[in-house]
């Protein structure tokens, strides 16, 4: 690697607070704070926080005003995307970076306003693609595609992906990294087990289910009680361990919903119920949970699948978007159509603790062998080398 005489900095656009939990949020915090160093000076750009302070990061954070990214009124989404633009356009001018890593879709379209009008050109920038090709509306999927043009490579979290943008004709070169977790996950403890499920009140002979996640469409909260309905009325014995991060004012409403039709289902002592956990409560979490369960009906990768690997879980996913290929078992699949498969899997593993664990052996294995945090960041650095170093991109 060549000898530097300070390093490389990498700015991360993004549109919603790195402090909100969510894959996007939580995989930039990844890479900001694992290639911090000699090498890579990494910069977060995003909307003001919202409990953290900026100074509470080992990397730097620059907050811009935004208002939420799910108005109702179109007049003021217009209104946020072009103060959006603004922002980016007077950080981006005074932090003067050598690469830029766009993290979020609505951050590419901002960004490539500026860019297709030739502004910013020297800098060399990346995107990763938290979505999927097919999940873009079209004046949207046709914004992403003109301002690709000028990109020095798209990132994909899965193969799936990497054929669907490849079908839709993008003119830029691809590079599949599989998405990874955060470095609280990095080691598991085989005592933590049992205190979580103390803390909590579950016993070893307790089977619990996991649901975790922030309120999006994308992940279907309201299909999470219709599983565990008919998880009921098949007699299954089970208990809930539900986590909800809220972000806007009807968050509050659909919560109180999803909790109780499924306490009405189980009974309220069978659901616990926690809100807005950091990464490190959410790696305690997911100890005491036997199967986490994946609703969504949209997802490009599926980051909580992979905590969930990390803990020992056994995970259960529709067959939504790259799960498939993050799961990487057919048995462990259903569909919104066939949730008999479903409930079948759950009784199957609930009839015999010796297939429980071993199934939970086997998805911990599945993340050691392919989604640590090491390799992930390997694989940015390297990308980010290679366009540098490539380009000859000067400092600005």
């Amino acid at each position: 690697m060549q000898t530097l005489e300070k390093p490389f900095k990498i700015l991360y656009l993004m549109e919603f607070p790195i402090d909100l939990p969510g894959g996007g949020q939580m995989s930039t915090q990844t890479l900001c704070e694992g290639l911090l160093g000699d090498t890579f000076e990494t910069v977060a750009v995003c909307p003001t926080l919202l409990r953290k302070k900026a100074s509470d990061y080992p990397f730097r954070v620059v907050e811009y005003a935004s208002d939420e990214n799910r108005e109702k009124s179109r007049v003021l989404r217009v209104l946020n995307f072009l103060k959006r633009i603004g922002s980016f356009y007077r950080i981006i001018r005074r932090e003067k970076p050598d690469l830029i890593h766009v993290s979020m879709s609505e951050s590419l379209i901002t960004y490539g306003f500026l860019r297709c009008l030739g502004i910013f050109a020297r800098i060399p920038f990346v995107y990763t693609d938290r979505g999927l090709a097919y999940g873009y509306r079209k004046h949207s999927k046709k914004c992403i595609l003109a301002t690709l043009k000028h990109a020095g490579r798209l990132i994909t979290t899965t193969h799936f992906n990497e054929r669907l943008w490849l079908d839709s004709h993008v003119q830029t070169k691809i590079t599949v990294i599989p998405n990874t977790i955060g470095n609280v996950f990095a080691n598991y403890d085989p005592t933590m087990r049992e205190k979580q499920r103390k803390k909590y009140g579950f016993s070893d002979r307790d089977l619990v289910i996991g649901f975790a996640g922030r309120i999006s469409e994308e992940k279907d909260w309201d299909f999470v009680p219709v599983l565990t309905g008919e998880l009921s009325a098949a007699g299954v014995p089970f208990r809930v361990a539900l986590v909800i991060s809220v972000y806007e004012e009807q968050d509050a409403q659909i919560v109180k919903d999803i909790r109780g039709r499924i306490a009405s289902q189980i009974g309220e002592e069978n659901l616990l119920y926690l809100q807005d956990l950091s990464q490190a409560e959410m790696a305690d979490y997911y100890y005491m949970v036997d199967i986490f369960v994946m609703s969504s009906i949209f997802e490009s990768f599926g980051k909580a699948a992979v905590e969930a690997m990390s803990r020992k879980c056994v995970v259960l996913s529709t067959n939504a978007g790259g799960l498939p290929e993050v799961i990487g078992r057919e048995e462990d699949l259903y569909s919104k159509e066939d949730t008999d498969r479903f409930v079948k899997r759950v009784r199957t593993l609930a009839a015999s603790k010796e297939l429980l664990e071993e199934e939970r052996e086997y998805f911990y294995r599945r993340y050691v062998e392919n989604y640590t945090l090491e390799t992930h960041l390997e694989r940015h650095a390297a990308l980010y080398r290679e366009i540098l170093c490539g380009t000859g991109a000067d400092k600005v």
